[in-house]
């Protein structure tokens, strides 16, 4: 089927969609955060092992981990390829590339993974309806070695 320029607008809407609710969690922002997502979302993060089944629920369980200055992480989304379903939903795959530092727990994280999402366009907006991904990479170093130094800290001002 032969994309329209209509339809690579909403890709490119779509796309934007992402990038801010990347952004929004590493930034722990998480009014940003919620702007992104549906109120029905459901999500199957890491295989399944983080589902949440409502925006809610979701924003909160992320909340439980990296809602801290200690707690620092990098999102890239890579490879987009959005498929438009109809007017009003489209389907997505992103490869995923992720740093995350636990400062407090002393260990780090580095991981590719692929992510599927499905996406809503209600009053106007594109939202994520859906959201998962399946590791395909992971590794943890624990503890974080002593000549690694964080010297900058977007959470680390006064």
């Amino acid at each position: 089927m032969a994309l329209t320029l209509d339809d690579l607008v909403e890709i490119e809407h779509i796309k934007q969609l992402k990038y801010r609710y990347f952004l929004a969690v590493d930034r722990h922002d998480w009014t940003a955060l919620e702007a992104c997502l549906a109120e029905d979302l459901t999500t199957a993060l890491d295989g399944g092992k983080y589902s949440f089944d409502s925006r809610a629920a979701f924003i909160e369980g992320l909340k439980a981990i990296l809602d801290r200055p200690t707690f620092l992480c990098k999102h890239h989304g890579h490879h987009p390829q959005i498929e438009m379903l109809s007017a009003d939903t489209a389907r997505g795959s992103w490869y995923l590339e992720d740093h995350a530092i636990d400062l407090e727990g002393d260990w780090m994280l580095h991981g590719t993974a692929l992510y599927q999402d499905d996406y809503v366009k209600r009053d106007g907006r594109w939202l994520i309806v859906a959201t998962g991904y399946q590791r395909l990479l992971e590794t943890v170093t624990s503890p974080i070695p002593a000549q690694f130094k964080v010297t900058a800290n977007l959470f680390d001002r006064p």
